[in-house]
């Protein structure tokens, strides 16, 4: 089972660094898969969680995409990525219960009913023991690790 540090936490939310792209970088260091929130708007990447904060560029996620999921905040960045970049995972989500990401995961929100290729998200939140799952996302990985 993968553990994914959402936005690059790994010991709780951290919102000053979620996000940036060296905390991201800590994160993969540190042993974690990565989750961060990706926005395309005016021909320019960034990263941000509610807007879009740190401009990127491509090579920045084409570095990363063994360890990377890209949560697109809008559907420009999800066309991007799919239509560019195949060989970076991604997905556009908002209040379902699950969406599929670009490499076939199900990205599933917390509490919900798990696969072997789900991605169980922010288990935490709802005091929820994830089993027979692809990966865990999380603030906390540590928490997960064995």
């Amino acid at each position: 089972m993968i553990l994914i540090a959402h936005r690059g936490n790994t010991n709780g939310p951290n919102e000053l660094f979620e996000n940036k792209p060296e905390y991201l970088t800590n994160a993969i260091d540190k042993g974690f898969f990565i989750e961060t929130d990706l926005w395309y708007l005016n021909n320019k990447l960034y990263l941000g969680h509610d807007n879009p904060q740190y401009e990127i560029n491509i090579d920045f996620l084409l570095n990363l995409k063994e360890k990377l999921f890209c949560h697109c905040k809008n559907i420009q960045a999800l066309s991007y990525i799919i239509n560019n970049y195949p060989q970076i995972e991604c997905f556009y989500h908002d209040i379902e219960e699950c969406v599929l990401t670009s490499k076939n995961k199900i990205w599933t929100y917390p509490g919900k009913e798990l696969t072997p290729i789900s991605i169980c998200v922010m288990p935490e939140r709802v005091d929820q023991i994830p089993k027979n799952c692809f990966g865990i996302c999380t603030d906390f990985p540590y928490n997960y690790s064995s």
